[in-house]
């Protein structure tokens, strides 16, 4: 009889960016788009970022995570993660939700880059003002 492997799946958002989260128990391997996250992330503050809500469930070295993310820059890009991270772990155990929720883990940021608007070069910027 074949042992049927526990996975766990979640979507994250934050700007432009979209991250699917694949979660198995394992060693605590991280992928992202097929690379090991050191290389694809080469900025440890922002993996710091990424890991967050495993350090906070101290699951750290518990689980092997496959990310496809797509859209924005790595800034948006590791928070879109994070947030998927943190959805995932809670299908995992439903006691981790308050230690999340209490870092903004499980919040999705919902700031977005303001539209460029119509007589002026950018969201705020006004053309040079000319008095005569």
């Amino acid at each position: 009889m074949v042992q049927k492997v526990v996975e766990y799946s979640a979507t994250g958002r934050r700007k432009e960016a979209v991250a699917r989260v694949n979660m198995a128990p394992g060693v605590g391997k991280l992928s992202v788009n097929g690379k090991a996250i050191e290389i694809y992330f080469p900025v440890e503050s922002v993996r710091n970022y990424i890991q967050q809500p495993l350090a906070l469930t101290d699951n750290l070295n518990r689980y092997d995570i496959s990310v496809s993310v797509k859209g924005g820059g790595k800034i948006g890009q590791s928070g879109a993660i994070r947030h998927a991270i943190a959805r995932a772990l809670i299908q995992v155990d439903e006691a981790f939700k308050p230690a999340l929720k209490a870092e903004h883990c499980l919040t999705r940021d919902a700031r977005m880059k303001e539209r460029k608007k119509t007589g002026q070069p950018g969201a705020r910027k006004r053309f040079q003002f000319s008095k005569r």
